[in-house]
């Protein structure tokens, strides 16, 4: 190997040699890298690879784990922990077929219209945590993934809520509508399709909107865009549900300590004065699509 016996006798006692010197052990022997630093058995592929490195674009990279090792040998067995880990995610990576990792389009369930309530799906007086709610829209978004897509259509996207997050985040203005086929016969579910918004909110859904009563702001026919995770601000436009009441209402919300004002923008609307109480949620509009 080229080294003295007392040269030797003080890697075996003393510290851990060199990795060249490593690799002439195993030549010499037949001994295995792995278990030479750690008393650990690997497949003969692995040393051969390593074997590769240690003289290849990667040599700089050993060597800095040579002079760490030589410094530290009590890492010696967590970074050949480490190292089996990366190999085994490799290994997995490699299984996995294209076809079958998750889908993820961005897209947001329109989940039915203010005036009919949140149809089949969120119509209770409790809205579901943001965490369970991105569970519950993403298994109704897989369920139709690969579903032939009926209709589409491109709309444009005005911002509501002028948080920063939103203003900073939303940089394309555009967003789709698509309708695909249901679950039943002649049933048609409608997403709106938009990565930017789905990133920013995952828990986000959309409702179409019945009724002018906040137009030139927003128009009869145009989507909102709701987070649970989001509550309606103070003199914002947001989607309120009242109790006994069908459906949902967009309006400008404004709370005192008793009452809360659905404020409408059209001014031939008028505002609705109702007890605290009777407000069993209110969301902000984030952002609203016309088609």
């Amino acid at each position: 190997m080229g080294i003295s016996a007392s040269t030797y006798n003080y890697y075996e006692n003393n510290r851990v040699p060199p990795i060249e010197i490593l690799l002439k052990i195993c030549q010499v022997t037949g001994a295995d890298l792995n278990w030479l630093l750690t008393g650990k058995q690997i497949p003969k592929t692995s040393i051969s690879e390593q074997k590769k490195l240690a003289f290849g674009p990667s040599s700089s990279l050993l060597r800095k784990i040579d002079v760490l090792l030589s410094e530290n040998p009590d890492l010696t067995e967590p970074i050949s922990a480490f190292v089996d880990l990366l190999c085994e995610k490799k290994t997995i990576e490699k299984q996995l077929h294209p076809e079958i990792l998750p889908a993820k389009p961005g897209w947001i369930p329109v989940l039915g219209r203010t005036a009919a309530g949140i149809v089949h799906f969120w119509d209770k007086e409790a809205l579901p945590p943001p965490k369970q709610a991105v569970t519950e829209l993403d298994e109704l978004v897989k369920k139709h993934i690969g579903k032939k897509i009926i209709a589409s259509a491109d709309g444009t996207v005005s911002i509501d809520l002028q948080a920063q997050l939103l203003v900073d985040g939303l940089k394309s203005r555009q967003a789709n509508l698509i309708q695909v086929g249901g679950q039943q016969a002649n049933e048609i579910v409608e997403f709106v399709q938009c990565e930017e918004i789905f990133e920013l909110f995952p828990d986000s859904f959309a409702l179409h909107i019945d009724g002018d009563s906040m137009s030139p702001r927003i128009n009869d026919g145009d989507i909102v865009i709701l987070s649970p995770s989001v509550p309606a601000a103070q003199g914002q436009i947001g989607i309120a549900r009242l109790a006994n009441q069908i459906g949902v209402t967009c309006k400008l919300i404004r709370s005192t300590e008793q009452a809360v004002h659905l404020i409408p923008i059209n001014e031939r609307c008028e505002t609705k004065v109702v007890a605290k109480k009777d407000l069993l949620w209110a969301l902000a509009v984030l952002c609203h699509i016309s088609i």
